[in-house]
């Protein structure tokens, strides 16, 4: 098993300054003190075109590509558009499917009314994907909770930095046993249908 661990932050709003995007951006630095390497993913900078099965695959798709190939878990980050994840996050998740098997996600929700129906949606598309999820995520209102870049809500930055943790503890458990069972010859494994 390699000892690396590798989390992938996926920004899903496509506004400059996001509060989604600024709690993701925190979450990555707890994730690093974790011992984890991290990269982060803006949609409002690598816009990915409307999926389109058919379609070749754009230098912005394969540029998204090798950063999810990278990854061992992810954040996904949204803001909340009328109890849904945004757009841009939503075409991510269908272009890139098959990679999220057996990787674990945590989720981050930028809104007014606590984001439980946006992170409920994230949470069916990653299972639909057959990823793992974290079984909470964090809920941010912007204007409550930040000043300036800066985190003004003591139990917020105590989720965050929990989600952190476990996001790399569980993550890592769940990428060791799943590469284990994908190079074993057992064959009644989730891992088992993924082998060539």
């Amino acid at each position: 098993m390699k000892n690396s661990f590798n989390v992938l932050g996926v920004a899903g709003s496509t506004r400059q300054g996001s509060y989604s995007t600024q709690a993701l951006k925190i979450a990555l630095e707890y994730v690093k003190k974790q011992g984890a390497e991290v990269r982060l993913l803006e949609l409002n900078r690598i816009v990915l075109p409307l999926y389109d099965p058919s379609a070749t695959a754009s230098k912005e798709v394969e540029e998204a590509a090798k950063a999810i190939a990278w990854a061992d878990a992810f954040i996904l980050a949204s803001p909340d558009y009328h109890g849904s994840m945004s757009g841009a996050l939503k075409n991510f998740l269908d272009h890139f499917y098959e990679e999220f098997a057996g990787k674990v996600f945590g989720y981050i929700v930028a809104s007014h009314e606590k984001g439980l129906t946006v992170m409920d949606q994230m949470r069916t598309a990653v299972r639909q994907c057959y990823g793992w999820s974290m079984p909470y995520g964090v809920s941010i209102n912007g204007p409550q909770d930040f000043t300036g870049h800066e985190t003004v809500n003591a139990r917020l930055s105590s989720r965050v930095r929990m989600m952190a943790r476990d996001l790399v503890v569980y993550g890592r458990l769940v990428r060791d046993q799943f590469m284990r069972d994908f190079g074993s010859n057992e064959p009644d494994t989730f891992a088992a249908h993924y082998r060539p």
